[in-house]
C-alpha cells in the first residue's frame, strides 16, 4: 500500500522535472549573445526563417542544451546509485575516479596535440580515460570488494589522474595547450555539435540502462550486505552493474563537457525528502534534477554575456557549495 501511495507522488515529482526541463530548454534557446525571440526560435526549429537563425539554433543552441541535459542527467543518476550502492551521502561520480581518468585522457590529447590534428580525438580519448579507469574498478569488484574498497581504489585513482594532469600542465611548453588543458578542467558545453551530441548520448543511454536493474537491490543494501544477500540480491553483480553503468554514463559526459563537479553530490540530496529516502525510487529524480540544474546553469552563462565565458563546472561548484553546507546544517539541526 506505501509503494501504491508512493508512486502518484513519484510520477507527480518526475513529470514536474520534465515540463520544466522543456520549458527551460525552449527558454534557453532565446538567451545567448544574440537573443532571438519565440516565433524565430520556432521557425528555426522546423528549419524555416534566416539561414543565420536557423544555423544559431541547430548547430550552437540546441547541441548544446541537449550536451547540457545529458550530461546533467548523467550525473545525477551516478550520485543517486553511488550514494545507494556506497551507503554514503558524500559519494558522488568523483569518488570511483572516472571523472578525473576521463578528464586526464581529454588533457593528453591536448598535451599531444592530438585535439587539433584528429578529429573527435578530445571526446574519444576522453572515453578511453574513463574505460581505463572502470577496467580497474571491475578487477577490483570482481574479487568481492568492500565498498569501503572501492572508495578507497577510487580515490587512489583520482590521485594519480588529477596529479599527471598536473604533470602534464606543469611539463607542456605550450602556453596555448596550457591554457586549452585548464578550460577543459573547468567544463563547459560551448561550442558543442551534434557530433558531440551523437558521441556523448548513447554511452550515456547505455549506462543508465545497465543501472536500471540495480535499483531494488538499492533499497535492499540500505538495510545491509547480509539482508540483502538474504533478500535474494547478489551483491557482487550489484556491484558490476553500478559500476559499468556509472562509469559508462560519466564517462560520455565528461568526455564532452570536462570536469562537472557538484551534481552528483548536491541533486540527490536535494530531492532525497520528496521520494521518501528509498535509493531505488531517487534514481530517476535525481537524473532529471541534474539536467535541469545544468540547463539552468548554462543558460545563466550565456546569459551574462559579458567577458569570458564562464566554465560551467565553475558555476555548478558555486551553486553547488552554499547549497550542499546547507544541507549539512540543516541535517545537523535534525538530529540532534
Amino acid at each position: 500500500m506505501a509503494a501504491q501511495r508512493n508512486f502518484p507522488a513519484s510520477l507527480t515529482l518526475n513529470g514536474g522535472l520534465i515540463a520544466a526541463a522543456l520549458a527551460l530548454a525552449i527558454w534557453s534557446l532565446t538567451v545567448g549573445y544574440v537573443p532571438l525571440p519565440p516565433h524565430a526560435i520556432f521557425d528555426a526549429l522546423i528549419g524555416h526563417g534566416p539561414a543565420k537563425i536557423v544555423t544559431i539554433v541547430w548547430e550552437l543552441r540546441a547541441p548544446r542544451i541537449i550536451l547540457a541535459y545529458a550530461v546533467g542527467f548523467a550525473m545525477g543518476l551516478a550520485g543517486a546509485v553511488l550514494q545507494g550502492l556506497l551507503r554514503n551521502p558524500l559519494a558522488e561520480p568523483g569518488v570511483v575516479g572516472v571523472t578525473s581518468s576521463a578528464s586526464l585522457g581529454a588533457v593528453i590529447a591536448i598535451y599531444f596535440g592530438l585535439s587539433v590534428t584528429v578529429p573527435l580525438a578530445l571526446p574519444l580519448a576522453g572515453i578511453a580515460g574513463a574505460a581505463v579507469a572502470t577496467a580497474i574498478l571491475l578487477l577490483v569488484a570482481q574479487r568481492g570488494a568492500s565498498p569501503l574498497t572501492l572508495i578507497l581504489c577510487g580515490i587512489a585513482i583520482n590521485g594519480m589522474a588529477v596529479s599527471l594532469v598536473s604533470l602534464a600542465m606543469n611539463l607542456s611548453p605550450n602556453p596555448w595547450a596550457i591554457s586549452e588543458i585548464a578550460f577543459w578542467l573547468m567544463g563547459s558545453v560551448r561550442d558543442r555539435s551534434l557530433a558531440d551530441v551523437a558521441l556523448a548520448v548513447p554511452m550515456i543511454a547505455l549506462g543508465s540502462l545497465v543501472l536500471v536493474p540495480v535499483a531494488p537491490a538499492l533499497d535492499a543494501l540500505s538495510l545491509g550486505e547480509d539482508a540483502a544477500e538474504s533478500l535474494g540480491f547478489p551483491i557482487a553483480r550489484v556491484r558490476l552493474l553500478a559500476i559499468v553503468g556509472t562509469s559508462l554514463a560519466v564517462g560520455g559526459a565528461t568526455a564532452v563537457a570536462g570536469g562537472i563537479s557538484f551534481v552528483g553530490l548536491v541533486v540527490p540530496h536535494l530531492l532525497r525528502p520528496l521520494v521518501g529516502h528509498l535509493p531505488s525510487r531517487l534514481m530517476l529524480p535525481s537524473a532529471l534534477g541534474g539536467g535541469l540544474m545544468l540547463v539552468a546553469a548554462d543558460m545563466a552563462i550565456r546569459a551574462i554575456a559579458t567577458g569570458p565565458e564562464l566554465g560551467l563546472g565553475v558555476v555548478t561548484a558555486l551553486i553547488g557549495t552554499p547549497v550542499f553546507l546547507y544541507l549539512i546544517f540543516q541535517t545537523r539541526q535534525e538530529m540532534r
